[in-house]
């Protein structure tokens, strides 16, 4: 595992949104180099860069059409470069979206795959044997292409999927696992990943990354094994590439050889119980304070088992992919959020501007983005023009920006002393300085009331009330106040929690 994980703090670039650097109305790379001082500055380690690829932009960049190339509404590939160039000089990593398990339907492979003549492409993707056959379970495409056969999808019809194989098949179109043409895929997505390792990435975000081998079992046998290929492939020759995967069960990814594995809202995990919890017009969202019928054990419960599992788990602010934070929390709610996220074992990915605070704003649909386009908009650095994001006219923007009076930016935050902006960069500071809150190390939990979490890191003590109410909890230990977030006292023994309230303590003897 690269050692540079272990006090990481991560931070998720949306490239189109988030600074347009030559004023054509589209964030770009030279627009992030300019802004690499604020995310150093704030204290962050890392950079998570969404698709930065040559694409048709029918899935906001999830269509790759040449994964060796930066698309030109971005820049140049120099450009890129540039990026890992500057950020190494800030002791920073830069990592990229890598998306093995499709392409666009315009990639050269595609292409040459589509064609009736058998050729060296023609197996990369997974075709039935005739144009009225489907693959039960999978969506497929048939009717556009000369060849006699439909093509199996990923996600959009847009995003033909790459064949690594089938674990068990059953039909004379369907190769397996580990048939020749299988192995060309794999070694295909390697060569992407030596291309950019080369040139300065620090390792790679992965898009899906259990999705790859179809008919797969429950524990994902044939897709980890695809990856612990790779896995060997990075340890032999780029020991420091750190893989990040979107699989959201770290009992599989992580033995797959995955470095950490992001904490999304699947298979009933209990993230949404922290933001977003709404059950027939119900909140329950355990950070809310005027939610009703929260319990932090939904969280735990599914949470604490993976901490035992040989790599990080990511708890993430939100996405490109969910709602922003602010759609369901106050600011003083985010900053409860955030004492969280950043005391807990594994690695935190903060989403551009949940540090401010930005909002989800109601759009239309952009490049495939739907209900997600509202969590995109253009990133807020002042009170100017386009927020502060491009010198275009506001009708040439990516996405409009926030129109309201009070839209919170950068700025304004970096002034006040008691803005969110302000307290994220307290807390990334004390988790960076106290190795007992990085990724590493256990945590045990003192008390996991349905309405009050306190858990300890080595000699630090962590207790949140979010409610509206004054709470209390007696202790086995004394512990010294570190860091708060509203009113909290800690004497003899007692722990006072003021309404929504953090606390941090570290441990100053035993009773």
């Amino acid at each position: 595992m690269a050692s540079w994980l272990k006090n990481a703090v991560f931070y998720e670039v949306y490239p189109q949104s988030f600074y347009d650097g030559n004023g054509d109305g589209i964030g770009d790379l030279p627009g992030l180099c300019e802004k690499l001082d604020y995310i150093h500055d704030m204290g962050f380690t890392a950079i998570w860069l969404n698709p930065v690829f040559d694409s048709p932009f029918r899935d906001a960049g999830y269509d790759v059409r040449d994964y060796r190339k930066v698309a030109p509404r971005y820049g140049t590939n120099d450009d890129l470069m540039t990026v890992f160039q500057k950020a190494h000089e800030r002791h920073m990593h830069v990592i990229l979206d890598l998306v093995p398990g499709h392409t666009s339907e315009e990639h050269p492979w595609f292409l040459e795959s589509r064609k009736a003549e058998r050729n060296a492409f023609s197996d990369r993707y997974i075709w039935t044997d005739s144009w009225f056959h489907t693959c039960p379970g999978y969506l497929s495409v048939g009717g556009e292409a000369e060849r006699d056969g439909t093509y199996l999808l990923s996600f959009f019809k847009c995003q033909p999927a790459l064949n690594y194989g089938f674990l068990h098949p059953t039909e004379s179109w369907q190769t397996a696992a580990d048939a020749p043409a299988a192995l060309e895929t794999r070694e295909a997505i390697k060569d992407v990943m030596r291309f950019w390792l080369d040139r300065g990435c620090d390792g790679f975000r992965v898009d899906m990354a259990d999705s790859l081998v179809k008919f797969d079992d429950e524990k994902k046998s044939g897709t980890s094994a695809v990856w612990q290929d790779i896995r060997r492939m990075l340890d032999r020759d780029y020991p420091e590439a750190v893989l990040v995967a979107e699989w959201c069960r770290p009992d599989l990814s992580l033995k797959a050889g995955f470095d950490a594995d992001f904490y999304l809202d699947h298979d009933g995990n209990g993230y949404q119980s922290l933001l977003r919890d709404c059950y027939n017009g119900e909140d329950r969202s355990f950070f809310r304070r005027d939610a009703r019928n929260r319990d932090i054990g939904r969280f735990l419960n599914e949470y604490l088992p993976w901490l035992q599992e040989p790599g990080y788990v990511a708890l993430i602010t939100g996405n490109h992919d969910t709602p922003r934070m602010a759609r369901t929390l106050s600011p003083r709610e985010m900053k409860l959020y955030f004492a969280f996220l950043m005391t807990m074992p594994g690695v935190p990915f903060c989403y551009y501007g949940d540090e401010i605070g930005m909002r989800y704003l109601s759009l239309p649909t952009k490049e495939g983005g739907y209900t997600r386009t509202g969590s995109r908009s253009p990133m807020q650095w002042n009170d100017g023009r386009n927020c502060g994001f491009s010198t275009a006219s506001p009708e040439r923007l990516y996405l409009p920006v926030d129109p309201a009076e009070d839209a919170p930016n950068a700025a304004q935050q970096r002034e006040d002393p008691d803005s969110l902006l302000s307290c994220v960069r307290k807390l990334i500071q004390l988790r960076r300085k106290t190795s007992d809150l990085q990724a590493d190390g256990g945590m045990e939990v003192v008390s996991a009331q349905k309405d009050m979490l306190a858990y300890r890191r080595g000699a630090y003590l962590m207790a949140v009330n979010p409610t509206g109410h004054a709470r209390e909890m007696t202790l086995e230990e004394n512990w010294k106040a570190v860091f708060a977030i509203g009113n909290v006292e800690w004497e003899n023994g007692i722990c006072r929690l003021g309404p929504q309230s953090f606390g941090v303590g570290k441990v100053s003897g035993v009773l």
